[in-house]
């Protein structure tokens, strides 16, 4: 049986995801107003990706017969302005955000004694590095290739859904 704890954490964590979600499609809306559809495309993927996580976590939640709770999603917060580095800079700030929080419940988890648990939020350790160095490479290739902003979007738009 999980720890309440570490349950409540688990359906904050369902919450995170899609709010995540919902960053990313904000950032995919705003490209796309640029005219950067490769950038939208990206971070429309990543927004799916987002959502595959959170359902990962419902399901795990479901299998041990906790309930999830669904809360409202928040408006996201990032202003861009004309800045297209923005969104790039805010969601590598985002990534590290989300594995602090994946950190604090596996934390609990091993608090807990929570084998289960832990053995689950090993996927999402993993799965958080490569986020963050997917978004600092996003940053590093922006950085290299200002001067052509629309080789990296031609790029970015053949990003493949994994």
């Amino acid at each position: 049986m999980l720890n309440e704890k570490v349950i409540k954490l688990l359906n904050e964590q369902v919450n995170k995801e899609l709010y995540s979600a919902y960053l990313y499609l904000d950032m995919a809306n705003f490209y796309t107003n640029k005219g950067l559809n490769g950038f939208a495309h990206w971070f429309k993927l990543q927004a799916k990706e987002e959502v595959t996580h959170a359902m990962m976590i419902q399901e795990y939640l479901q299998d041990n017969d906790i309930p999830v709770e669904l809360e409202g999603i928040a408006k996201p917060h990032g202003v861009f302005n004309d800045d297209v580095k923005a969104p790039l800079v805010l969601a590598l700030e985002h990534e590290k955000f989300v594995t602090n929080s994946i950190h604090t419940i596996y934390e609990e988890a091993v608090k807990f004694k929570d084998y289960r648990t832990m053995e689950f939020l090993n996927w999402f350790v993993k799965e958080q590095l490569e986020e963050e160095k997917n978004a600092d490479d996003l940053i590093t290739r922006y950085e290299l290739s200002k001067n052509s902003l629309l080789m990296l979007d031609h790029f970015l738009g053949k990003r493949e859904e994994e």
